[in-house]
């Protein structure tokens, strides 16, 4: 494993550099890369999902990966064709395609994606935040409003390309990997990839072009393949658009300043008073200078925005030469429909679930008495988003219980309310107007609490003396501790800390930076407890040493089901607290079949 690390640290370098690699396809013959690759992969919900040879995560061994390496060494692997599914696009009545790949494939693409990451991760421009380490919407929208210097943007540009990921085409694609990846046999192998094909109602269907999304590469591939829009902009149109080292001041506010100095000198303090008012009605710079421009640029995934201060019919010349590039030099198109120009006062442009807009207010005033806001990029949760978050809670206009809900435990029930709350409030945190949550954490508790009530048949009062509690939290600085009401449970537990569930329990406020819990902080993980009883080639029920494999399961809670007698396998994996066990074949075909006698327990 370490040694993997080590090879993957060169191919970094060699990204920095910019140096064509070669001899990749040999590096698929590591072991290590594999192991590696199962450790990133386990724990995903999709590995307990089969594709169209129904294999899935479990009954993964290191047998299965030798005969992954000796196909590869002898240039006979075959990918299986997806299984094609289909889900709903969020607020939209249309269904997107995912393509579900079998188990060995997602191993295999995980290993060239840890290759391929590690050389092009370092070439990516800081402009393009999707599918990336360490990078999402957050660190998106942290450039827009903080740290890209997009003061002074007067209007917005909203892209959207049309199909991306079903429309890659697949020659242009293999022909930029080839520019740096000098390995006929690994773009031979990622060409049979693409043109797969797919099974959609037992029917097989060829691929001509595209990216499978579910794929396990394919949003690295797409990654690749947009680069190229990201160079254009940041080498050709960025350079053009951009000119003038600030605005000039507007002559009409140079002479209320003046006016201002001489009446302050002479100590008239009224007229000062009314000639300030005054200067705050009008821009301090001139908004028409036609020696400054200025041209921003941001990507997450197929999805990106321009800021640019300048005229209108600049902005569309901007966007026609975007869309010239995506067609003739990627053959993608622009969707008429979401590719938008906005006025950055007047209008919002929507980016990742945002209202994005110029801030306006001559009333707001620092100390020293300036305009404060003015000019500044504002982030603001749009009114459907809320209005449709409520909607998932409600019927015709009220909040309803959710009686899929009441076969849960109580612990379970507040847990995931908390869940999809916290979720939804913590993506919107940068925003302007989050504090107007508050009707959407009133809805979804009057749901919680409905819930509640009919579960146990009760009312609704009685459920809020029953779990209504209050919480403590710690002020920042020299803020002062709070106390918020909450729902509240406590599960006793013998001899351990009793499990604590609560709804609600923090503050809805603006933040400048919402943390991404979900992002790893490493580029490459070391070996898991996992891999080492992998390794170990011992079965954790028998103590056998033939034909070790993993048993998976999709939930651990699902094995506490009460009701009925646990099987010994079932109270081995409960008590390690894993979703995974090592066992040999024969135990592992027993415990599938419901045959197995638990007699032996290493």
């Amino acid at each position: 494993m370490q040694n993997a690390v080590k090879v993957l640290s060169i191919i970094s370098k060699k990204g920095k550099n910019r140096t064509p690699i070669e001899r990749v396809y040999r590096l698929l013959f590591k072991k290590e890369f594999y192991l590696m690759a199962y450790q990133n992969l386990y724990a995903n919900n999709g590995a307990m999902t089969a594709g169209s040879d129904g294999e899935t995560v479990d009954g993964m061994s290191l047998r299965k990966i030798d005969d992954i390496i000796e196909s590869l060494q002898s240039e006979r692997y075959r990918w299986t064709p997806v299984r094609r599914e289909y889900i709903n696009k969020k607020n939209s009545n249309k269904k997107r395609p995912l393509g579900i790949p079998s188990w060995s494939d997602k191993l295999l693409q995980e290993v060239i994606k840890l290759i391929l990451g590690a050389y092009y991760e370092p070439q990516f421009s800081d402009r393009s935040h999707g599918f990336r380490t360490n990078r999402g919407c957050q660190s998106a929208l942290e450039e827009i409003k903080f740290k890209g210097g997009w003061k002074s943007v007067k209007w917005f540009i909203e892209g959207d390309i049309k199909g991306c990921f079903d429309n890659i085409d697949h020659d242009i694609l293999i022909n930029i990997l080839g520019e740096k990846v000098k390995d006929n046999r690994l773009l031979r192998l990622l060409t049979n990839l693409l043109k797969n094909g797919y099974m959609e109602d037992w029917k097989y269907n060829q691929t001509l072009s595209g990216c499978p999304q579910g794929n396990v590469l394919s949003p690295l591939l797409a990654n690749i393949y947009m680069d190229r829009l990201d160079k254009f902009v940041e080498s050709k149109l960025i350079p053009r658009y951009t000119k003038g080292t600030r605005r000039n001041a507007s002559p009409e506010y140079k002479k209320l300043q003046k006016l201002i100095s001489r009446h302050t000198y002479r100590k008239e303090w009224d007229v000062v008073a009314k000639l300030k008012k005054e200067a705050h009605k009008i821009p301090s710079k001139d908004t028409h200078d036609e020696n400054f421009r200025r041209l921003y640029y941001i990507r997450y995934a197929d999805d990106w925005l321009m800021g640019f201060s300048g005229s209108k019919k600049e902005a569309e010349t901007i966007k026609q030469e975007i869309a010239d590039f995506l067609t003739n030099e990627l053959k993608l198109n622009l969707s008429k429909e979401k590719t938008l120009i906005t006025h950055g006062k007047t209008q919002y442009a929507r980016f990742l679930g945002y209202d994005i807009h110029v801030l306006h207010s001559d009333t707001k005033l620092d100390k020293r008495g300036q305009r404060s806001i003015n000019g500044a990029i504002g982030l603001r949760v749009p009114q459907e988003v809320m209005n449709l978050k409520e909607k998932e809670y409600m019927k015709k206009g009220k909040p309803i219980h959710k009686p899929e809900r009441t076969i849960n435990s109580d612990y379970d029930i507040i847990s995931q309310y908390q869940s999809e709350f916290r979720g939804f409030v913590q993506y919107y945190m940068m925003a302007y107007n989050v504090h107007r949550m508050g009707k959407v954490k009133r809805t979804m508790e009057l749901s919680l609490m409905k819930t509640f009530a009919n579960k146990y048949k009760s009312k609704l009062n009685k459920m809020y003396k029953k779990y209504k509690s209050t919480r403590f939290i710690k002020g920042k600085g020299k803020q002062k501790a709070k106390e918020l009401k909450v729902i509240q449970i406590v599960v006793e537990r013998e001899k351990k800390k009793p499990l604590i569930a609560y709804f609600g329990g923090f503050e809805i406020k603006f933040q400048k930076s919402a943390k991404i819990e979900d992002t790893p902080t490493q580029i490459y993980n070391t070996r898991s407890q996992l891999i080492d009883r992998l390794l170990n080639d011992t079965c954790e029920l028998c103590s056998s040493h033939e034909k070790i494999q993993i048993h998976h399961v999709k939930k651990l809670k699902d094995l506490r089901k009460t009701g009925r007698e646990q099987a010994n396998w079932v109270k081995r994996m409960i008590a390690m607290n894993r979703k995974t066990l090592a066992v040999c074949e024969k135990c592992h075909i027993s415990i599938h079949s419901g045959t197995y006698d638990g007699k032996k327990i290493g």
